[in-house]
């Protein structure tokens, strides 16, 4: 196996690593996380399941996730320094590895960040050619791309707000790419994941969050724009 210098020095700064699973998927997942947190976080803990665990130091994974933690682009030539980068900007961040997870998919990240007194919990799928999947957020099955523009709305679960969600956006004249919605029991906090083909306005996201039985909502634009 090549050492991590070698490795990327061999490939210069278009691609980032020896495999858009171990790299570009890597970012990908962490540029979304920090979409969710709200900004680069001050602490993070990164989880490597499967074939993560067993090569992110050799496939350079782990500039790969540093790097998107501070949302440099999946061909950012400053990746290949991400540790020393890292280290110089105070990022507080440390690595944990479990190599057999029958659960989990083979290129599995879990990453569990605090921004100030914001806390979150975000597992990301890296699927091939730098295709990604956020399985979860916060233990709610989320599964979205990050390639669309993302609601993430948690909200009472209360009849009809499926519904209405849905007919506010339809106001926005954007088309509905898939909508999933979870909750961790019957009666309590429900989680919407909407993907949409295109971005919706300020005045409709606010207007979103001040309805008294939405808690939290989250818009993620296209993460590669």
């Amino acid at each position: 196996m090549a050492n991590k210098s070698s490795v990327f020095d061999m490939i210069g700064p278009v691609m980032i690593g020896p495999s858009s699973s171990h790299t570009a998927g890597v970012v990908r997942i962490a540029r979304a996380a920090i979409r969710i947190l709200g900004g680069v976080p001050d602490e993070v803990s990164v989880t490597f399941y499967n074939s993560f665990a067993r090569t992110y130091e050799g496939h350079g994974s782990d500039r790969a996730i540093l790097g998107g933690l501070m949302d440099f682009k999946t061909d950012d030539p400053r990746i290949k320094n991400a540790l020393e980068i890292a280290a110089e900007t105070g990022l507080n961040y440390k690595f944990k590895s479990i190599g057999n997870s029958s659960i989990h998919h083979p290129n599995t990240i879990k990453l569990n960040l605090r921004k100030g007194e914001t806390q979150i919990e975000v597992v990301g799928e890296s699927l091939g050619g730098g295709v990604i999947n956020i399985a979860e957020v916060d233990g709610f099955t989320a599964n979205f791309s990050a390639q669309n523009h993302t609601l993430i709305i948690k909200a009472g679960d209360i009849s009809g707000a499926i519904a209405f969600i849905s007919g506010v956006i339809a106001q926005e004249k954007t088309n509905i790419a898939t909508m999933s919605v979870s909750r961790k029991g019957k009666n309590d906090v429900a989680c919407h994941v909407i993907e949409m083909d295109s971005g919706i306005r300020e005045i409709t996201t606010q207007y979103l969050r001040s309805l008294p039985w939405v808690s939290q909502l989250i818009y993620i634009p296209d993460i590669d724009l």
